[in-house]
């Protein structure tokens, strides 16, 4: 999967602890060329997460360092990382019983205006309700919390195993 080459160690963490937590993450999806605008989505029924690497690397000008060895992809990086945490958000509200974690009033005050856009298009285009969208565009920006949250996450799942046993 060529989206970890973009990943920090933090989120290289969350992907290992979302796999732990019997998610499956894939990437470059149908769903990803059937909608071009999107960088990654949370398949609740199936605990799939799909990173859009393609869409992701075209939205921001990727530029194969090969052809460009000066040319610096950190927006690319940026947009990717940001992507796995907000599907990692929404996998961690699924385990919530499909609620958010945090207060969504304390939440909307800190989405910065540049994630409003981008809040309409997920909450109007796709399942989510506006409360986790809005949860899930904050937490983009804060690895260590969802990195976290998703420790909760696969300790949850590894104590229901557990009981089932």
């Amino acid at each position: 999967m060529e989206f970890i080459l973009f990943l920090s160690k933090l989120d290289k963490e969350i992907l290992n602890l979302l796999m732990k937590a019997n998610y499956i993450v894939e990437e470059n999806k149908i769903e990803c060329l059937l909608n071009k605008e999107i960088k990654g989505l949370h398949n609740f029924k199936e605990n799939k997460i799909i990173i859009c690497t393609e869409n992701a690397k075209r939205k921001t000008n990727y530029r194969n360092k090969n052809q460009q060895p000066n040319k610096d992809n950190f927006k690319t990086e940026r947009a990717i990382r940001k992507a796995l945490r907000h599907e990692a958000t929404h996998a961690i509200q699924k385990c919530n019983d499909n609620k958010t974690i945090g207060d969504i009033k304390k939440l909307e005050s800190k989405l910065h205006q540049s994630k409003r856009k981008a809040l309409e298009f997920s909450s109007s285009n796709f399942s989510g309700t506006y409360a986790k969208e809005v949860e899930a565009y904050v937490l983009e920006d804060k690895p260590k919390k969802v990195k976290n949250l998703s420790l909760y996450l696969y300790l949850k799942n590894l104590k229901k195993d557990y009981q089932l046993k």
